[in-house]
């Protein structure tokens, strides 16, 4: 194994046909352990600030195919398929139930593994994220906005063949039919109030669909998890230790 920034333990795992870089903070810790998805092209050194503040349980992340350590998938995958993945990764470190939070990109595969595997996720945190991803108001290219770029946070390495099997793997991807079926799962909604890659009104959709869900509008834009690492972490880490009564009304909404 070796290291990278945070600290995590890196590995190869081998599983459908596809080679993946995993990183593992905390491994075998206390607790329902936490894997985290990544956006479109974005690898384990962009999340690390962020999942390296997560206290008291461990995390666990992955480079997709053609991000970071890992090298292209030979073939086409969907959202079903990489949530099978995951799954089986989960199962080779002995995670039979586990907490789930995903950012863009990843928060919507998040929903497709809540959604495909009912009864293995406990917790949900859905970050900057979408029911779909091809709906109106989602400005891709605001990713390259000024205060993105000021923010001095860098796209990482992702190939050509990555990021076109990643944008196709949601391809007419939608999870509101499934939503509903979340009704036993806790989900926290964080949404960035000046996102203009995925606009706030998108984790609103999300909330109406999942009861019980709560939305929070947080400083920032759609990079929010990066940007502002240590306030994100703390709300993740409160959301996943309050007690399992402590679900809020559906559709309710927390202020900034």
């Amino acid at each position: 194994m070796t290291r990278i920034s945070g600290r995590p333990a890196i590995s190869t795992e081998h599983v459908y046909g596809m080679t993946l870089r995993v990183a593992r903070w905390r491994a075998g810790a206390a607790g329902t352990p936490l894997l985290f998805l990544n956006g479109i092209g974005a690898d384990i050194a962009a999340a690390a600030p962020l999942l390296a503040r997560i206290a008291e349980r461990e995390v666990w992340t992955l480079d997709m195919p053609g991000v970071g350590g890992s090298p292209d998938a030979l073939l086409p995958y969907g959202a079903s398929t990489m949530a099978a993945v995951v799954m089986e990764i989960a199962d080779r470190l002995g995670h039979k139930a586990i907490d789930v939070a995903g950012f863009s990109w990843g928060g919507a595969l998040a929903q497709q593994v809540a959604v495909q595997f009912p009864g293995r996720v406990r917790r949900l945190v859905l970050m900057a994220t979408t029911p779909t991803v091809t709906a109106p108001g989602i400005g891709w290219a605001a990713l390259l906005d000024d205060d993105m770029l000021a923010s001095g946070l860098k796209l990482p390495t992702a190939t050509p063949l990555g990021l076109a099997y990643q944008s196709m793997a949601m391809a007419g991807w939608t999870s509101a039919a499934m939503l509903p079926q979340l009704k036993d799962v806790p989900v926290l909604i964080l949404m960035g109030e000046r996102d203009g890659v995925v606009p706030a009104f998108h984790g609103q959709t999300i909330a109406g669909l999942i009861d019980g869900a709560l939305l929070e509008v947080v400083p920032g834009s759609h990079l929010f998890p990066f940007t502002h690492a240590a306030a994100t972490a703390d709300r993740i880490n409160a959301f996943l230790d309050q007690p399992a009564s402590g679900r809020s009304r559906p559709g309710q909404q927390a202020a900034a």
